[in-house]
């Protein structure tokens, strides 16, 4: 028997700002910490480790693009080593600064000011973001997936792994049909939710 959504929502919908310690805001500093989290989830390691780290560094003080870009490299590395996020530790550290860096220096350190050069086009949006360091389409994907919780124009947000879990759990496929089974709000916790689903079914397989 295949569950609903909201037995889905219940078990599997917390996302992953949630899980890293962010309270998601339309704000400077939590975006960019959202932002800071997708670098983190933008290589081959657990989402477990990801938001470890991410809680590491918030905890830190690096919860802002100037924080980031004039924190000394070691304080990134301990960061990383208590979050047992070691293999790409490095590579991390350097992507973080230079992204902190243009941040700055294109959109003041406000990705506000990213969403509006981009006229809110989730496209577009998805286009300035890979302009930073390690974010590709997967993690532009990861950003704009979480991010439409505080910006309606992202709204509904689903990349092709959500769809196809959908697909297999019995739910409508399509973007449009699919948030349909929810209120607005929760759009970002039922992605999030068909990722863990789909992530358990790896693992499970």
């Amino acid at each position: 028997m295949e569950p609903t959504v909201s037995e889905l929502l219940d078990r599997f919908g917390r996302t992953y700002a949630e899980e890293a310690g962010i309270t998601l805001r339309d704000k400077p500093s939590p975006l960019y910490r959202l932002l800071v989290l997708t670098v983190l989830c933008s290589v081959r390691i657990s989402a477990d480790i990801a938001t470890a780290a991410a809680r590491e560094l918030s905890a830190a003080g690096l919860r802002t693009p100037r924080a980031m870009a004039d924190a000394r490299r070691g304080t990134l590395i301990a960061a990383f080593g208590r979050a047992h996020y070691v293999r790409y530790d490095e590579s991390t550290a350097t992507a973080l600064g230079q992204g902190a860096e243009l941040l700055l220096d294109r959109w003041h350190g406000d990705l506000r000011r990213l969403r509006d050069e981009a006229g809110g086009d989730p496209e577009r949006i998805g286009a300035l973001l890979r302009e930073f360091p390690r974010i590709g389409p997967v993690g532009a994907g990861i950003f704009r997936r979480e991010a439409q919780a505080v910006w309606p124009s992202l709204r509904p947000f689903f990349d092709e792994r959500v769809l196809e879990e959908a697909r297999v759990l019995g739910l409508p496929g399509s973007p449009e049909d699919l948030a349909g089974t929810v209120a607005a709000k929760d759009l970002a916790r039922l992605a999030a939710a068909l990722t863990r689903a789909s992530l358990a079914h790896v693992g499970a397989g």
